[in-house]
C-alpha cells in the first residue's frame, strides 16, 4: 500500500478527497535546507559574540571563564530563540511552511487542513527535541505512519502535506 496518497476519513473543505502527505525523504530534504539556513544565522551570531576570540584577540584571558560562560549563554539563548521563531512564525504564517518546506512544496496543517496557530507551531517545534532525544525515532516514524507523521506531529496534531 502506497502511504503517500490515502483516503482522508472525513474530508474537510480545506482538503481534497485525497491528500498527498509529505514523504520521509521530502521532509528530510526540507529539514536539511532549513538546517543550512539556520546554521548560517547561527555562525553569524557566533562570530558576532565570540569574534574577538576567533581573531586571536589579546583581550581573552583564559582565567576569566565567567565572561566566556556569559557569552556562551547569550549565544545559546539567541540561537534557541531564532530557531524557535524561524519555525513557529513561518509554519503558522499564511504560507504554512518554513523556507525548506516551501522549496519542496510542503505545508503544515492541523488535522482538518487549516493553518496552525503560533502556539501549536511552538509546541510542534519543541516536540522535535523529544523526537530527536529518542535516537531520532520520532523523526523516523514519518516513514512508517499512515499519514507520515513524526512524533512531534502526533503530539501537536499536525500534518505535513503537499500543496495543491
Amino acid at each position: 500500500m502506497d502511504n503517500t496518497i490515502l483516503d482522508y476519513p472525513e474530508p474537510s473543505p480545506n482538503f481534497p478527497a485525497y491528500v498527498h502527505y509529505g514523504t520521509f525523504w521530502e521532509r528530510f530534504a526540507a529539514v536539511f535546507i532549513d538546517g543550512l539556513i539556520m546554521q548560517v544565522v547561527n555562525y553569524v551570531v557566533l562570530f558576532a559574540i565570540f569574534g574577538t576570540l576567533f581573531l586571536g584577540s589579546d583581550n581573552f584571558d583564559p582565567e576569566d571563564m565567567s565572561a566566556f560562560l556569559q557569552k556562551l549563554g547569550l549565544y545559546y539563548g539567541i540561537v534557541t530563540i531564532f530557531n524557535w521563531l524561524y519555525c513557529a512564525l513561518l509554519e503558522s504564517s499564511e504560507r504554512q511552511a518554513t523556507l525548506g518546506k516551501m522549496a519542496l512544496n510542503l505545508k503544515v496543517t492541523d488535522m482538518d487542513g487549516n493553518r496552525i496557530s503560533f502556539g501549536r507551531a511552538t509546541g510542534r517545534h519543541f516536540g522535535k527535541i523529544i523526537s530527536a532525544m529518542i535516537l531520532f525515532i520520532g523523526y523516523i516514524m514519518v516513514a512508517f505512519t499512515d499519514r507520515s507523521q513524526g512524533l512531534h506531529d502526533l503530539m501537536a496534531n499536525t500534518l505535513v502535506v503537499k500543496k495543491f
